[in-house]
């Protein structure tokens, strides 16, 4: 058995990250930014998304329904949210979660819903850039004056240290930190996969903590004190460290990093159910918009408007990323040969 703490206790405490976001998996209506015309009997939707969206989307709601009224005679549309780990959401709508969009962090969990047969195997070919609206790399967030000086993933090894992860296993967050911190391995190694598990090994041994989500991991490093360093999106890094609790931490940017991309799509079964289709692709279509764009921009997400990331150049540094599919190939096999049972990441951690 692992040496882990799958902790619970972070689900309840999340709420004080952010006073207005609901709690991870739970659904809440979005207030809309103009008053119904229709006694409320507008379009409803249904937005299944991972845990650390939720402040994007808490502002691009109500963004997106008063151009959707402005654009339909009046006609409003209520956005609900449900936010939590990634795959977790994925299963949840798999199995039987009435979502009419999901918005996740990686291209597995809506591949989940293709094989299912909820989407359509054209999902990402429907909407730009692959259907990735903006994107966000692994960085590290650290206390103020960076006590324990760590400057790279090397560092994180370090007798002494303490990590903070979301579960790898189950979440985006965390697949994405493992995976980072593995094709760091393998780079600083020549391809050497022995090595490259060795390092893994020794990272994962200072992670005492899994959490269930990466809000979850966020509240456990920056209100439960636990930990050295959070291994999380730079937007999250930023969230924490320029909003929640300025002048507290500091991010560290690490030499060579993994791209994350947050993949959209509409569920074909069940916006052909309820008729929500052409309200659900609009939704998707106006995050490539320039206010949306701009919005992600300031919720420091990087965006994929060209004009957009330049004029916000100041918030995004230069860094070295790599793709996951391009060092690891396709995501089902990321997948089974990482985070299914008995893989790499059970193989590389401490065992009681």
């Amino acid at each position: 058995m692992n040496a882990r703490i799958f902790s619970l206790a972070a689900i309840g405490t999340a709420l004080a990250l952010s006073a207005c976001s609901p709690k991870s998996g739970q659904n809440t209506a979005a207030e809309s930014s103009a008053p119904a015309a229709d006694g409320g009997k507008g379009i409803k939707l249904l937005n299944v998304s991972y845990d650390v969206a939720r402040d994007f989307y808490k502002e691009y709601n109500p963004l997106f329904a008063k151009e959707y009224q402005a654009k339909h005679n009046g006609e409003t549309v209520d956005i609900q949210q449900s936010h939590g780990g990634s795959s977790k959401q994925a299963l949840s709508v798999a199995n039987g979660l009435a979502a009419d969009v999901v918005t996740m962090n990686q291209t597995s969990d809506i591949e989940l819903l293709e094989q299912k047969g909820l989407i359509k195997p054209d999902w990402a070919k429907r909407l730009p850039d692959n259907a990735v609206p903006y994107t966000s790399t692994t960085v590290f967030l650290v206390r103020k004056g960076n006590p324990k000086q760590i400057k790279d993933w090397p560092d994180l090894t370090k007798n002494g240290v303490q990590i903070v992860i979301a579960n790898p296993k189950t979440t985006g967050n965390g697949r994405y930190a493992f995976l980072g911190a593995y094709g760091y391995g393998l780079k600083a190694n020549n391809g050497d996969e022995n090595k490259a598990k060795e390092f893994a090994a020794a990272l994962l041994k200072n992670a005492p903590v899994f959490e269930n989500g990466g809000r979850a991991a966020t509240t456990t490093f920056s209100q439960r004190n636990i930990g050295d360093v959070l291994i999380t999106f730079e937007n999250e890094a930023n969230h924490v460290s320029k909003k929640l609790a300025p002048n507290q931490f500091e991010i560290v940017y690490p030499s060579y990093t993994i791209l994350s991309e947050s993949p959209v799509a509409a569920v074909d079964s069940v916006v052909e159910k309820k008729g929500t289709r052409a309200a659900a692709e609009e939704y998707l279509q106006y995050l490539w918009s320039k206010p949306a764009q701009e919005l992600a921009a300031k919720l420091y997400l990087r965006p994929r408007d060209a004009e957009v990331l330049a004029a916000h150049k100041a918030d995004f540094p230069e860094i070295e990323t790599f793709s996951p599919n391009e060092k690891f190939g396709p995501w089902e096999g990321i997948m089974k040969k990482y985070f299914s049972d008995g893989g790499l990441v059970d193989q590389l951690s401490p065992k009681k």
